[in-house]
């Protein structure tokens, strides 16, 4: 048994069996390649301690076109709101890349988006991060008594005005992101097209392609004035905490 076997295994586990018989629209592939590489090279840009193990355009699991897998370089058991915010942009870059690209968007970001919102909706109503919101924590813990699950407080139990502050905070923190993730691929628009056609060619791209990559980032500018313009998004994981293992992002 070799280590290729082992991060076989892994792969096989995060992003589920691979489906080479499955034949795919050559758009539809290419705009797959745009998207995954608009994961990794936002994720190289923002996460320079992280590794990028693998970028695949080959189907794995049920419904899966795509992945790109990150390897953290430590265990992590807290997690900063820069860091944070610094992981919405990567979930959010597969869908920034559509629209810079081909000025449209499809539903490939669909778990990307419940991803990035089940962060930010935490910054907000249970870690304290939201200016807005400010220390107020809008959840309920569990009871360890009466063994109730954790949830987070309905706008029932604080009123309009709060709940509309809270939606407020939410889409704040998921536009911000994905403003810096348009600046960082807007400002590496030519590498993102030269190694999206590359994928879409040679299909999968491992940690020592996209390291050449890594060393032609720029490191971009996250202004408001550089995203493109965006369509209404329905609001649809990182988990906190130790992530040892590999995050696999797939369209």
């Amino acid at each position: 048994m070799t280590l290729d076997d082992f991060v076989n295994a892994i792969e096989r586990i995060v992003a589920g069996l691979e489906k080479r018989s499955r034949l795919i629209d050559p758009l539809e592939k290419n705009i797959v390649a745009h998207h995954e590489m608009g994961h990794a090279l936002v994720a190289m840009t923002l996460h320079p301690d992280q590794t990028i193990q693998k970028v695949s355009v080959i189907p794995r699991g049920i419904g899966s076109l795509g992945y790109t897998i990150q390897r953290p370089a430590e265990d992590r058991y807290l997690i900063s709101k820069s860091e944070l915010e610094n992981r919405l942009a990567v979930l959010l870059a597969g869908r920034a890349a559509e629209q810079l690209i081909f000025q449209d968007i499809t539903t490939g970001a669909a778990d990307d988006l419940v991803k990035a919102t089940d962060i930010a909706r935490a910054m907000v109503m249970e870690y304290g991060m939201s200016d807005n919101i400010g220390l107020l924590t809008l959840e309920k813990r569990k009871n360890f008594l009466l063994d109730m699950e954790k949830h987070f407080v309905t706008s029932e139990d604080y009123g309009p005005d709060i709940a509309q502050q809270v939606t407020t905070a939410i889409m704040k923190f998921l536009d911000d992101s994905y403003d810096k993730a348009c600046a960082i691929l807007q400002a590496n628009l030519p590498l993102l097209k030269e190694s999206a056609t590359q994928l879409f060619q040679e299909e999968t791209f491992n940690e020592q392609k996209m390291l050449s990559y890594r060393e032609r980032l720029k490191p971009g500018c996250s202004t408001r004035s550089k995203s493109p313009q965006k369509t209404n998004q329905n609001p649809v994981s990182h988990k906190s905490g130790s992530s040892r293992n590999p995050v696999a992002r797939h369209l």
